[in-house]
């Protein structure tokens, strides 16, 4: 059985990532910072479990990563989108500097400490959700600090992608598209099991050669 590990998983996109995991046979570990929303999640799947991890605490971490013994994918899906985050000539700078801390940082100390698991693997692989907001080709102005930090996260997928290529670990950005979830809203065009379905391909069906690239519905997008 194959483990797949997802931060910020107890709601939302994370979920249902889980849960289309599980119905294919993952062992799905859920993470996020409360014990009990995280629990109550694990206990809606089969084949889940719950571990906590703050990903913007190092010592919580490493932690977790101590807890975990085998890892064939990791999928960084923990992200915020702040209050105030809507006039790139106006917003704070700490503003920006906490969306990139978390967005774009934790998931690069998340790696990092899980990728010696993902060596032990015969096909590992990371997904970074990322957004067609962080998109280079096509920026445009909605929510400047949320919108920098998936550009910057595509970056640290590269970079990744890069370092690791040799070592037969895939990493790779996705945009899911904007979906009705907690953060995407009830108007939101797709729904939680469309954004996830792009998310499990890479997880699970994408050719392992394909890496450092940016996908949507399983086609490769601009950056």
């Amino acid at each position: 059985m194959k483990t797949a590990l997802i931060t910020g998983a107890y709601r939302g996109l994370g979920l249902e990532v889980g849960r289309q995991l599980s119905t294919r046979g993952f062992h799905v570990i859920l993470t996020a910072r409360n014990p009990d929303a995280g629990r109550t999640a694990a206990a809606k799947l089969s084949n889940a479990s719950f571990l906590e991890l703050d990903i913007t605490d190092p010592a919580s971490v490493t932690k977790a990563a101590s807890k975990v013994m085998e890892l064939d994918v990791l999928i960084n899906n923990a992200a915020i989108l702040m209050d105030g985050d809507e006039d790139i000539l106006q917003v704070a700078p700490d503003l920006v500097l906490n969306t990139l801390a978390t967005n774009t940082v934790s998931a690069l100390r998340v790696s990092q400490a899980f990728v010696p698991h993902l060596l032990k693997s015969t096909a590992g692989r990371i997904v970074n959700v990322s957004s067609g907001g962080g998109q280079l080709s096509e920026m445009g102005t909605w929510a400047p600090g949320y919108c920098i930090s998936k550009t910057a996260l595509n970056a640290v997928t590269c970079q990744l992608a890069n370092a690791l290529r040799d070592k037969g670990i895939a990493v790779n950005s996705v945009c899911p598209g904007w979906c009705r979830t907690e953060m995407g809203g009830q108007s939101a065009p797709r729904s939680a099991e469309e954004g996830a379905a792009g998310i499990v391909w890479l997880a699970t069906d994408a050719p392992q050669e394909k890496t450092a690239l940016f996908w949507r519905d399983r086609e490769v997008i601009p950056w």
